[in-house]
């Protein structure tokens, strides 16, 4: 299929072909979860924790005589039932991370840039180059171009003076063909990918 390609001050810039195999795909919202999921797990810390009536600071004195005080029998005052005493089965540091075949994360890729294909949210600009580092002037073209939340994927490697200019624009991304991703490219009101980028893209996926 053919795409426009456009330049960031608006102009036409020709067209581009995309392969169905990537960009042409009925999305399946099964795979994209799968995906999505697999990332932000991986994405957690795990390092959440409660202490343990073994790590709690309080006296290990026995409170009271076992006997004879008509009260229950207690040892310490770490106990779980008391305040400030230990948690008992509470959560400890772990990773919540789960495997997912290489296959299936680049079909997941796949999917993704295919529901942005027929969402109508995929733009493809010929680069993502400047000469000077010059936020104002990528703000007011990025505003006339009507994008809000977007992400940028050039080839390889990014412009450094683009990616510092777009730094300090919020809702604007730029990331390296590598560093695509299904979580970031769902989230994302328009995704634009560069002419290097589409290629780079088509290469990894194939």
């Amino acid at each position: 299929m053919k795409l426009d390609v456009i330049k960031l001050d608006g102009g036409a810039a020709g067209s581009v072909d995309l392969g169905d195999e990537i960009f042409g795909l009925e999305p399946r919202v099964d795979i994209l979860h799968r995906v999505v999921r697999w990332q932000r797990n991986n994405a957690q810390a795990g390092t959440h924790k409660v202490k343990t009536r073994r790590e709690t600071s309080y006296s290990t004195k026995k409170i009271y005589r076992q006997k004879g005080t008509g009260g229950a029998r207690h040892g310490d005052r770490n106990a779980p039932i008391f305040r400030k005493g230990g948690i008992y089965k509470g959560p400890t540091p772990r990773s919540h991370g789960h495997e997912l075949t290489k296959k299936f994360r680049k079909l997941g890729l796949k999917h993704a840039l295919s529901a942005k294909m027929a969402a109508g949210e995929l733009v493809v600009i010929e680069d993502a180059v400047m000469e000077e580092i010059k936020t104002a002037m990528l703000a007011r073209q990025v505003k006339a171009l009507g994008w809000k939340r977007v992400l940028i994927i050039d080839g390889t490697e990014v412009n450094e003076n683009f990616a510092r200019a777009a730094a300090n624009i919020d809702g604007l991304d730029v990331l390296p063909t590598m560093g695509a991703n299904v979580y970031d490219i769902l989230k994302r009101d328009t995704l634009v990918l560069t002419k290097a980028g589409v290629e780079a893209l088509e290469a990894r996926l194939k």
